[in-house]
C-alpha cells in the first residue's frame, strides 16, 4: 500500500496502533504498521525503560509515543506536579469519598492499607513534559497529543527533533487548532472510540476534517476502526490511514488485566458507554455496574479532570484484585463487538489488510460494471 503516511514514515501499511504495551507496539511496527506507546501510566523512569525496550525489540522500525496535554483542567495554576498533587486531593469533597467506599463495600471489593501510588499520572501540562523529554531522547517518529493540541513549544521541540506531531481531533474545529499548533498530522476519532471521545461519528468526522485542514495535511481515521472493510471506508472519506486502539487489547502480546479479557472478549457493540465516571472528562469504556453507579440517583456526580481519575486511582487494583467482578470495567470502542478472538499482533495486521483488499476489489467490481 502507499499513501502518503506510509510515504512518510516508511511503512508498509498505513495503520497506526495505540496502546499502552510495549510488546504490542513492537509487534505492530515489526509487521508493517507503526506502533505507539501511549505514555500516560508511566513514571518518566518507566517511560525511559519501556522506551529502551522497545528499540531493542522493533527491528529498526518505527513507533511512535502518544502523551496526555490537555489545555484545561483543575489545578493548571497550582505550582508543579508535586505541589499540584497535594492540593487537589484536598479539594476531593469527602461525599465523593464516601460514595465509593460505599460502592466497592456493595460489591465485596476488599479494603487496602496502602494508597494508590499513581493518582495523577500524565493528565497534566506539568506531567507530560517530563514524559515528551525522555521520548525525545529516544528514535521516535512521531509524537502524539491525545486531549487537545499540543503546546506550540512541544510541536517545535519535536519538529527540532525531526519527529512528526499528531494531534487527535474530534470535530473539525478541534482539527485546525491543531493545525495551527503546529500539528502534522489529525487523526479525527469518532465517537465510536474507546477512551477519552467527542461526539461525532466516524464516518461523519472524516470527511468533515479533511475538508477543514485542507489537501496539505495528513488526516488519519480512527473510531470504531477495527476490520479492513472499515479502513477501507476511512480511506475513501478522504483519510491516509487509519489509527486503532481497542483492537489490541485482545492480541495475544497484550497485558489487559486478567479479570477484563473476559469481558471484552463477550461484550458486543452495545455494551460500551461514554462517560466522566473515569477521568471527568468523557470517555468510552465497558458498560458495568461502576458506570451504572455513576449515572444512578446516588452519585454526587464527577469531578473535573483529573480530581475523578485521583478519586478513583485507589479504586482501581483493589476492583482488579476483589471483589464480585461487577465493577470491572475498561476503556474500549463500540468495535469490541468485533473483538471475539484472542490472536497475535501480526494477525491482525494481516487481517485487516487482507478484508481491505477483499473490499476494494469488491469496489473495483461494481464501478467495471
Amino acid at each position: 500500500m502507499r499513501t502518503r503516511v506510509t510515504e512518510l514514515f516508511g511503512i508498509e501499511y498505513p495503520i497506526f496502533a495505540f496502546s499502552h504495551c510495549r510488546d504490542v507496539v513492537a509487534a505492530v511496527s515489526r509487521a508493517g504498521g507503526m506502533g505507539v506507546l501511549g505514555a500516560l501510566y508511566f513514571t518518566p523512569e518507566e517511560l525511559e525503560l519501556e522506551l529502551k525496550w522497545i528499540d531493542e525489540h522493533v527491528g529498526g522500525k518505527p513507533y511512535g509515543v502518544d502523551v496526555v496535554m490537555p489545555a484545561k483542567y483543575e489545578g493548571a495554576d497550582l505550582g508543579d506536579a508535586e505541589e499540584l498533587v497535594g492540593k487537589l486531593q484536598g479539594m476531593i469533597p469527602a461525599e465523593h469519598r464516601r460514595f465509593l467506599e460505599e460502592l466497592l463495600a456493595e460489591h465485596g471489593v476488599e479494603p487496602s492499607t496502602e494508597s494508590a501510588s499513581r493518582v495523577l499520572l500524565g493528565w497534566t501540562d506539568q506531567t507530560a513534559r517530563p514524559q515528551v523529554e525522555i521520548a525525545l531522547k529516544h528514535p521516535i517518529a512521531l509524537l502524539a497529543s491525545a486531549l487537545g493540541p499540543p503546546p506550540a513549544d512541544v510541536a517545535e521541540l519535536a519538529h527540532q527533533h525531526g519527529v512528526k506531531v499528531g494531534g487527535l481531533a474530534s470535530n473539525a474545529r478541534h482539527a485546525r487548532k491543531q493545525v495551527e499548533a503546529g500539528v502534522d498530522i489529525i487523526i479525527a476519532q469518532g465517537t465510536e472510540a474507546g477512551g477519552h471521545t467527542g461526539d461525532v461519528s466516524t464516518m461523519v468526522l472524516i470527511p468533515e476534517v479533511v475538508d477543514a485542514v485542507g489537501e496539505d495535511t495528513i488526516v488519519l481515521a480512527a473510531g470504531g476502526i477495527g476490520r479492513g472493510r472499515q479502513m477501507a471506508a476511512g480511506l475513501a472519506l478522504g483519510a491516509d490511514g487509519v489509527w486503532t486502539g481497542s483492537i489490541w487489547l485482545t492480541v495475544d502480546e497484550a497485558d489487559t488485566p486478567e479479570r477484563a479479557l473476559p469481558k471484552l472478549l463477550a461484550a458486543t457493540s452495545r455494551d460500551t458507554v461514554r462517560s466522566r465516571a473515569w477521568t471527568g472528562k468523557p470517555a468510552r469504556f465497558l458498560k458495568t455496574a461502576w458506570t451504572e453507579a455513576w449515572e444512578s440517583e446516588k452519585s454526587p456526580g464527577y469531578l473535573p479532570m483529573p480530581m475523578q481519575f485521583m478519586l478513583i486511582a485507589d479504586a482501581l487494583p483493589r476492583i482488579a484484585r476483589s471483589g464480585d467482578g461487577e465493577l470491572v470495567t475498561f476503556p474500549v470502542g463500540q468495535i469490541v463487538g468485533s473483538m471475539n478472538q484472542v490472536k497475535p499482533a501480526a494477525q491482525v495486521v494481516y487481517d485487516l489488510i487482507e478484508e481491505y483488499v477483499e473490499a476494494i476489489e469488491r469496489l473495483n467490481t461494481i464501478t467495471e460494471g
